[in-house]
């Protein structure tokens, strides 16, 4: 495992420490105190995993499996399901390994959220990412309706040393993409990075928004590769959820960017969010730097949830 892996590990297991709290403690005293696994067992594992964040749709999935998985492996002891639910839970996360094709694809990804969610932090920390993988980035500062994601923005891509498209504050938010798709294409660009306005209030005006974003990207830009990023508050749990579904409403999700994990006690809302939606979690951040940003590893992430320790052969592979 990277150094830079390593680091990253470490806060994100440092981060989900009130989850950790929330959720395993109680589901050890669950194995602990049950001599049989009988339907009880199962009710008490399913409560506490609804109760952590982790939600009905995803809890029944994981209840499920592993009940299959005590009978095929003739599991008798309630102690020797720990593991087999830690699988179980992984199971529920995994990532397709497409689900990072647009990095090395010409691309165009949307990026959208509510205000306060860390969407335009998250661009830049995109952007920067991208840039070390030497892809040619340029930013389009889309959210025109605050002033302050322009100038946000503006300062991340000379932090990441890319190139950026904005305009006015109040501007038609579609009249800078339609200018940053044609820079994307005569600049030759890999990916172009969009920010964009989320006023989900408004859903209406934001829904005609961007099918017109959409319209012009289809046209311009016809064979670049589409993302539609939603940025999630992880803080927020189950309100993070019920934004992704309103969010998926206006818009084909692709993947989910889910910040702020570090310090928040609902960090389980990452399990029910991509098996609510089917949407995959792709990036998880822990923190403001660049490096805090990472792709999301469905065995990393339970592996720091459950506080397992990796062997040296692990560390080694990785």
């Amino acid at each position: 495992m990277s150094e830079e892996k390593k680091g990253f590990f470490a806060r994100l297991k440092e981060g989900l420490t009130k989850t950790r709290d929330n959720i395993v403690s109680n589901i050890d005293s669950v194995f602990s105190g049950f001599t049989n696994i009988d339907d009880e067992f199962y009710e008490e594992l399913e409560e506490i995993l609804i109760m952590g964040d982790i939600g009905i749709n995803a809890t029944t999935k994981i209840i499920e499996r592993l009940k299959v998985q005590v009978k095929e492996k003739h599991v008798k002891e309630p102690t020797a399901c720990k593991q087999l639910l830690i699988d179980s839970i992984k199971e529920q996360m995994r990532v397709e390994e497409t689900a990072y094709d647009f990095e090395n694809e010409q691309s165009v990804v949307l990026v959208i959220g509510v205000n306060g969610v860390g969407k335009t932090t998250s661009v830049g920390k995109l952007a920067g990412k991208l840039k070390d993988q030497k892809r040619r980035v340029l930013l389009a500062a889309a959210d025109t309706f605050r002033a302050a994601a322009i100038e946000q923005l503006e300062e991340w891509a000379n932090r990441a040393g890319v190139e950026i498209i904005s305009g006015n504050e109040g501007s038609d938010p579609a009249s800078v993409i339609f200018d940053a798709v044609n820079a994307a294409k005569a600049r030759n660009v890999d990916v172009l990075l969009c920010d964009t306005a989320g006023r989900l209030h408004n859903k209406r005006n934001l829904m005609e928004e961007l099918k017109k974003i959409n319209r012009i990207i289809d046209r311009e830009f016809p064979n670049a590769h589409r993302e539609n990023l939603v940025v999630l508050d992880g803080t927020t749990g189950q309100n993070a959820l019920n934004q992704a579904k309103e969010f998926g409403e206006v818009a084909n999700l692709t993947g989910i960017i889910l910040t702020k994990m570090d310090g928040t006690a609902k960090g389980g809302i990452a399990v029910a969010i991509q098996s609510e939606l089917n949407v995959p979690v792709k990036y998880i951040g822990v923190g403001e730097t660049i490096e805090d940003l990472q792709k999301f590893d469905a065995d990393q992430f339970v592996d720091a949830l459950f506080d397992v320790q990796l062997s040296e052969d692990e560390d080694e592979e990785e």
